[in-house]
């Protein structure tokens, strides 16, 4: 078992961190020894924003590194000397890391198994004098390493049989139950997610996945995550480009996954129903077709406009089933629209919610932990563009406007009337490293969700 990168302050031998910003440098230059100062002129560092330089002292040596505010720390402010500096042990001086006990371990993040990371260096751990943040940010970090890994894992080795055994091995952790439904049970009780998922391979067969866990008379909370392993597009399908960061199709199930880990070891006081209906969008003989009509499990007929729009109708059946619980509270995650990434870009989730009290609630938590999202408007008038001539519903609009929210829209239908429910609409991987958020799968939304969770139910 590998050793946890955060470990209280005993008072063991440390390297000390020093963290400048450019306002403090001077100062701290003056009382600094001339070879000193020269080693920092050398290694041209000014304070600057993610600056990391290293200082003789006796035998021995200290880091110091550029921060905005050393008075204010976010949890990315000492990421970058996490991914710098030689391995060892290290604690700050004159303070504690407090919020950058995150970025700290996300940092040292590497996906190795298809290839072994030989140049990386080995553990930096960093001590901290305040214990009661030690566990909340080791599982915060193993969480958002459960995303990373089940994101960045190609869907060949990640299709929906690959997505049942990780919930499995979250349900005998915890000692939580999860029930699979799959084949002719799936087509009568899911009936979208059994038509989305039909042509896949019988390896890769569609199922919906549902986790329980906690006091059946504690608050109802249902997680629900999109978990479409790889999506062609079907019949209407994807271009070769489109089609290349598919294998994250599944990002919103590997943070609905994420999210009960951290709600069921946390111990978090609340009846928790996961539901993760996972498919493939392949193309075969038996692939749904652009106008075909499907019933829902709810009993709305939904016309296919689009088979590319398959993720919000394995939704629509999950979030029919988690609302017949009659939840406290629903949150979904998915990777659903084009449109939320052209709106905010790959670092925002949209955020979507019924009730103002708790999208605002999501956005602060977002903005405190370091886990932005925007929030973007469930405009009723906009579902006009989902009528059909044939059937109670499209399942997708023929006009390029408001993609993220129509989609949401549609998810809205499936919501039973009055639950709060709300719907991170994420892309789930970042198209360029930044400190502590390598390039890859990551978790977008999870935090903020987790926060709100905690202090709700808490």
């Amino acid at each position: 078992m590998k050793e946890p990168l955060i470990q209280p302050d005993r008072g063991q031998d440390a390297i000390a961190i020093h963290l400048i910003n450019k306002d403090g440098f001077e100062e701290f230059a003056r009382k600094l020894s001339g070879p000193q100062r020269a080693a920092l002129a050398a290694q041209k560092f000014t304070g600057a924003g993610y600056q990391v330089a290293i200082v003789p002292e006796g035998d021995g040596w200290f880091a110091v590194g550029g921060v905005k505010d050393p008075t204010n720390l976010s949890s990315w402010c000492m990421a970058k000397l996490a991914e710098q500096l030689p391995a060892g042990t290290y604690r700050r001086a004159d303070g504690e890391p407090g919020p950058a006990l995150h970025g700290w371990q996300t940092a040292q993040y590497r996906f190795t198994r298809y290839r072994e990371d030989k140049d990386a260096p080995g553990p930096r751990v960093l001590l901290t004098g305040e214990a009661a943040r030690i566990e909340p940010a080791l599982a915060e970090a193993a969480a958002v390493t459960l995303v990373r890994d089940l994101v960045n894992t190609p869907a060949e080795d990640m299709g929906p049989e690959a997505l049942e055994a990780e919930a499995e091995k979250l349900a005998k952790f915890h000692g939580a139950a999860l029930a699979v439904t799959k084949g002719e049970a799936l087509e009568r009780e899911y009936p979208m997610v059994h038509a989305v998922g039909r042509a896949a391979a019988r390896s890769h067969a569609p199922r919906l996945l549902h986790l329980t866990w906690g006091d059946e008379s504690a608050p109802v909370v249902a997680i629900v995550g999109k978990g479409v392993c790889f999506d062609s597009g079907g019949l209407d399908i994807k271009p070769a480009a489109g089609m290349l960061l598919m294998k994250k199709d599944m990002g919103g199930a590997a943070h609905a996954l994420a999210l009960a880990d951290l709600i069921m070891g946390s111990g978090l006081k609340v009846r928790l129903h996961c539901l993760v209906p996972a498919v493939e969008n392949a193309i075969a003989g038996n692939s749904f077709r652009p106008g075909d009509v499907l019933k829902s499990r709810q009993g709305l007929t939904v016309e296919i406009g689009n088979t590319d729009a398959e993720g919000r109708l394995i939704l629509a059946d999950a979030l029919t089933r988690a609302s017949e619980e009659k939840p406290e509270l629903v949150i979904d995650f998915a990777t659903l629209t084009g449109a939320a990434r052209v709106a905010v870009g790959p670092d925002l989730p949209a955020l979507f919610a019924r009730r103002d009290e708790t999208a605002e609630a999501l956005l602060r938590a977002g903005k405190i932990n370091d886990d932005p999202c925007w929030r973007l408007p469930l405009h009723e008038p906009y579902g006009e563009w989902l009528k059909s001539d044939i059937a109670d519903t499209n399942n997708a609009h023929a006009n390029a406007f408001a993609g993220a929210s129509v989609a949401a829209l549609f998810l809205d239908k499936f919501v039973g009337k009055g639950i709060d429910w709300a719907h991170f609409d994420t892309f789930a991987w970042r198209p360029a490293g930044k400190p502590g958020r390598p390039k890859g799968g990551d978790a977008l939304g999870l935090r903020a969700a987790w926060h709100v969770l905690r202090e709700r139910f808490g």
